[in-house]
């Protein structure tokens, strides 16, 4: 299991039915995170539904 697997970031897309990350690089931040490890991603939030929950009421 990745770290992008507990990311915010990282939706699934119904029309190609798979995952990917939703952060919206241009194409030189593109290249630095792909050569990095997800372990070190500056982009990472932890998806953390009780905390939604907790906001909601």
């Amino acid at each position: 299991m990745s770290a992008c697997e507990h990311c915010a970031n990282y939706v699934y897309d119904d029309e190609y039915e798979c995952y990917f990350c939703d952060i919206n690089l241009d194409e030189d931040e593109m290249a630095r995170f792909m050569s990095q490890s997800t372990d070190n991603c500056h982009y990472f939030q932890l998806y953390d539904e009780y905390k939604i929950v907790e906001k909601q009421n």
